[in-house]
Protein backbone atom coordinates (compact mmCIF):
# COMPACT_ATOMS: atom_id res chain seq x y z
CA UNK A 1 0.00 0.00 0.00
CA UNK A 2 3.08 2.54 1.05
CA UNK A 3 4.72 1.83 -2.26
CA UNK A 4 1.36 2.78 -4.28
CA UNK A 5 0.60 5.59 -2.15
CA UNK A 6 3.70 6.90 -2.61
CA UNK A 7 3.59 6.11 -6.81
CA UNK A 8 0.22 8.20 -6.93
CA UNK A 9 2.02 10.94 -4.82
CA UNK A 10 4.24 11.61 -8.07
CA UNK A 11 1.31 12.66 -9.94
CA UNK A 12 0.67 16.46 -9.13
CA UNK A 13 -3.15 15.73 -10.60
CA UNK A 14 -4.04 13.58 -7.85
CA UNK A 15 -3.42 15.70 -4.60
CA UNK A 16 -4.77 16.10 -2.04
CA UNK A 17 -4.17 12.17 -1.10
CA UNK A 18 -6.14 11.67 1.65
CA UNK A 19 -5.17 8.91 3.83
CA UNK A 20 -8.28 7.53 6.37
CA UNK A 21 -8.05 5.78 9.74
CA UNK A 22 -10.99 5.36 11.99
CA UNK A 23 -10.55 5.66 16.04
CA UNK A 24 -10.90 3.12 17.81
CA UNK A 25 -11.09 3.44 22.11
CA UNK A 26 -8.92 0.58 23.52
CA UNK A 27 -7.00 -0.46 19.86
CA UNK A 28 -5.72 2.63 18.13
CA UNK A 29 -4.84 5.56 20.81
CA UNK A 30 -0.98 3.98 20.25
CA UNK A 31 -1.48 4.53 15.83
CA UNK A 32 -2.35 8.56 16.46
CA UNK A 33 1.29 10.06 16.99
CA UNK A 34 2.50 7.54 14.06
CA UNK A 35 0.00 8.82 11.36
CA UNK A 36 0.64 12.16 12.64
CA UNK A 37 4.08 11.79 11.97
CA UNK A 38 3.25 10.28 8.74
CA UNK A 39 1.36 13.48 7.88
CA UNK A 40 3.84 15.39 8.21
CA UNK A 41 6.86 13.47 6.38
CA UNK A 42 4.73 12.42 3.22
CA UNK A 43 2.36 14.66 1.07
CA UNK A 44 -1.03 12.95 2.35
CA UNK A 45 -3.57 14.72 4.40
CA UNK A 46 -4.35 11.57 7.04
CA UNK A 47 -7.98 12.57 8.42
CA UNK A 48 -9.42 10.57 11.41
CA UNK A 49 -12.60 9.42 11.26
CA UNK A 50 -15.02 8.24 14.25
CA UNK A 51 -15.94 4.63 14.53
CA UNK A 52 -19.70 4.72 13.09
CA UNK A 53 -22.63 2.43 13.14
CA UNK A 54 -21.76 1.01 10.58
CA UNK A 55 -19.98 -2.04 11.19
CA UNK A 56 -20.64 -5.52 9.26
CA UNK A 57 -20.21 -7.59 13.10
CA UNK A 58 -22.32 -5.23 14.52
CA UNK A 59 -20.09 -4.26 17.51
CA UNK A 60 -20.49 -0.33 17.65
CA UNK A 61 -20.74 0.60 21.05
CA UNK A 62 -20.39 4.54 22.06
CA UNK A 63 -17.46 3.89 24.23
CA UNK A 64 -15.67 2.29 21.69
CA UNK A 65 -15.60 6.24 19.73
CA UNK A 66 -12.28 7.73 20.26
CA UNK A 67 -13.72 11.67 19.25
CA UNK A 68 -12.12 13.93 16.66
CA UNK A 69 -11.53 15.98 20.07
CA UNK A 70 -9.28 13.92 21.57
CA UNK A 71 -7.53 12.67 19.08
CA UNK A 72 -6.68 15.73 17.44
CA UNK A 73 -5.93 16.99 21.34
CA UNK A 74 -3.53 13.82 21.20
CA UNK A 75 -1.56 15.04 18.29
CA UNK A 76 -1.55 18.75 18.91
CA UNK A 77 0.03 18.55 22.42
CA UNK A 78 3.07 16.72 20.47
CA UNK A 79 2.61 18.17 17.07
CA UNK A 80 0.84 21.72 17.46
CA UNK A 81 -1.91 22.35 15.18
CA UNK A 82 -4.18 25.42 13.84
CA UNK A 83 -7.56 25.55 12.22
CA UNK A 84 -7.93 26.22 8.84
CA UNK A 85 -11.37 27.18 7.45
CA UNK A 86 -13.90 24.88 7.47
CA UNK A 87 -15.36 24.72 3.50
CA UNK A 88 -19.01 24.45 2.92
CA UNK A 89 -20.62 21.03 3.21
CA UNK A 90 -17.01 19.53 4.14
CA UNK A 91 -17.30 16.72 6.03
CA UNK A 92 -13.79 17.35 8.04
CA UNK A 93 -12.27 19.66 10.13
CA UNK A 94 -8.77 20.17 8.71
CA UNK A 95 -6.00 21.45 11.03
CA UNK A 96 -2.21 22.23 9.61
CA UNK A 97 0.47 21.72 11.58
CA UNK A 98 1.91 25.07 13.35
CA UNK A 99 5.28 24.51 11.76
CA UNK A 100 3.74 24.04 8.40
CA UNK A 101 4.36 20.67 7.61
CA UNK A 102 1.42 18.93 6.46
CA UNK A 103 -2.82 19.05 7.21
CA UNK A 104 -4.40 16.95 8.90
CA UNK A 105 -8.31 16.17 9.32
CA UNK A 106 -10.95 14.89 11.40
CA UNK A 107 -14.43 13.54 10.56
CA UNK A 108 -16.82 13.80 13.42
CA UNK A 109 -19.99 12.39 12.67
CA UNK A 110 -20.66 10.90 16.15
CA UNK A 111 -19.49 13.17 18.28
CA UNK A 112 -19.91 16.55 15.97
CA UNK A 113 -22.71 16.02 13.79
CA UNK A 114 -22.74 17.79 10.25
CA UNK A 115 -25.65 16.74 9.24
CA UNK A 116 -27.20 20.31 8.75
CA UNK A 117 -25.03 21.25 5.77
CA UNK A 118 -24.17 18.40 4.65
CA UNK A 119 -24.91 17.53 0.84
CA UNK A 120 -23.70 14.34 -0.08
CA UNK A 121 -25.21 11.78 -1.67
CA UNK A 122 -24.23 7.72 -2.35
CA UNK A 123 -24.92 4.95 -4.92
CA UNK A 124 -24.28 1.60 -4.26
CA UNK A 125 -22.92 -0.73 -6.59
CA UNK A 126 -26.24 -2.36 -6.72
CA UNK A 127 -27.89 1.11 -7.90
CA UNK A 128 -29.48 1.74 -4.73
CA UNK A 129 -29.07 5.47 -4.08
CA UNK A 130 -28.68 6.48 -0.60
CA UNK A 131 -28.83 10.01 1.00
CA UNK A 132 -27.09 9.51 3.87
CA UNK A 133 -24.76 6.84 5.69
CA UNK A 134 -27.15 6.01 8.20
CA UNK A 135 -30.31 5.69 5.84
CA UNK A 136 -32.23 2.57 6.41
CA UNK A 137 -34.27 3.13 2.91
CA UNK A 138 -32.74 3.57 -0.48
CA UNK A 139 -34.00 5.03 -4.10
CA UNK A 140 -34.00 2.13 -6.51
CA UNK A 141 -31.98 3.72 -9.42
CA UNK A 142 -30.92 0.76 -11.69
CA UNK A 143 -34.23 -0.62 -12.67
CA UNK A 144 -35.85 2.69 -13.60
CA UNK A 145 -32.73 3.17 -15.87
CA UNK A 146 -33.09 -0.07 -16.96
CA UNK A 147 -36.77 -0.17 -17.84
CA UNK A 148 -37.29 0.10 -21.58
CA UNK A 149 -40.29 3.09 -21.73
CA UNK A 150 -39.32 5.11 -18.43
CA UNK A 151 -42.47 6.51 -16.89
CA UNK A 152 -40.79 8.88 -14.78
CA UNK A 153 -37.43 10.97 -15.57
CA UNK A 154 -34.31 9.37 -13.65
CA UNK A 155 -33.90 13.43 -13.04
CA UNK A 156 -36.83 13.36 -11.20
CA UNK A 157 -36.46 10.09 -8.95
CA UNK A 158 -33.08 11.42 -7.77
CA UNK A 159 -34.82 14.78 -7.22
CA UNK A 160 -37.25 13.22 -5.06
CA UNK A 161 -34.99 11.09 -3.04
CA UNK A 162 -32.78 14.23 -2.30
CA UNK A 163 -36.13 15.97 -1.05
CA UNK A 164 -36.68 13.10 1.29
CA UNK A 165 -33.12 13.49 2.39
CA UNK A 166 -32.81 12.96 6.28
CA UNK A 167 -32.29 16.39 8.71
CA UNK A 168 -30.11 14.36 10.48
CA UNK A 169 -28.89 10.90 11.37
CA UNK A 170 -29.92 9.78 14.78
CA UNK A 171 -27.05 8.46 15.93
CA UNK A 172 -27.09 8.27 20.05
CA UNK A 173 -30.74 9.12 20.26
CA UNK A 174 -33.20 7.21 21.71
CA UNK A 175 -34.70 4.86 18.58
CA UNK A 176 -31.59 5.02 16.17
CA UNK A 177 -31.62 1.97 14.01
CA UNK A 178 -28.46 0.95 12.29
CA UNK A 179 -28.80 0.82 8.61
CA UNK A 180 -28.67 -3.14 7.49
CA UNK A 181 -25.83 -2.70 4.92
CA UNK A 182 -22.26 -2.37 6.37
CA UNK A 183 -19.62 0.80 5.05
CA UNK A 184 -18.17 -1.94 2.93
CA UNK A 185 -21.53 -2.87 1.22
CA UNK A 186 -22.35 0.97 0.98
CA UNK A 187 -19.65 2.32 -1.23
CA UNK A 188 -17.07 4.18 1.19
Amino acid sequence: MLRGLEALAQHPGAHPIKVNAVGLRGFTEDELLPFAAFARERPFEVRFIEFMPLDADRAWDMDKVLTGEEIRAAIDAVYPLEPEPREPHATARVYRFADGKGRIGFINPVSEPFCGDCDRIRLTAEGKLRTCLFSVGETDLREPLRAPARATPSSRIVRDAVWRKELKHRVNEPGFVQPARSMSAIGG
